[in-house]
């Protein structure tokens, strides 16, 4: 596998990826700059760049970069498209919000269940029912 030197972010691949990891809270990194925990993004053989994501400490304000900026970024969109306040709407519109929110992938972020409980104003119980109820 060849390494390229710098990064080119115009690279097809790349571009494909770039919606995924702004909503994952990646960022491309050049090859020269892997780190141990960095993946590599290959084509026929080259690396084009390594993805790089922030680490998230438990009890310390996440920036706006990481997972966790990413799950509060779909809670405002969800928010803004239900027409305001998460926890002030009614039970049907919460249960459409869980909807648009697992159609987005809100729920394979890390304690998901228990952040959109929060911004929602019900339990975490809660919000596994809403899930069940859609799933069935």
């Amino acid at each position: 596998m060849t390494e390229r030197s710098p990064l080119n972010e115009s690279h097809p691949v790349l571009l494909t990826i770039a919606p995924i990891l702004e909503r994952t809270g990646g960022r491309l990194v050049s090859a020269q700059e892997r780190g141990a925990d960095d993946i590599p993004v290959v084509w026929e053989g080259e690396t084009l760049a390594c993805v790089r994501f922030v680490p998230v400490d438990v009890g310390v304000a996440a920036p706006e970069s990481d997972s966790i900026g990413g799950l509060e970024r779909l809670l405002d969109e969800v928010a803004g498209e239900l027409g305001g306040e998460l926890a002030a709407l009614p039970r049907v519109d919460k249960q459409r919000a869980v909807r648009l929110l697992e159609e987005r992938g809100a729920f394979t972020f890390r304690k998901s269940a228990e952040t959109v409980a929060a911004a929602l104003g019900v339990t975490r119980f809660t919000v596994y029912n809403y899930l069940n109820r859609e799933r069935a």
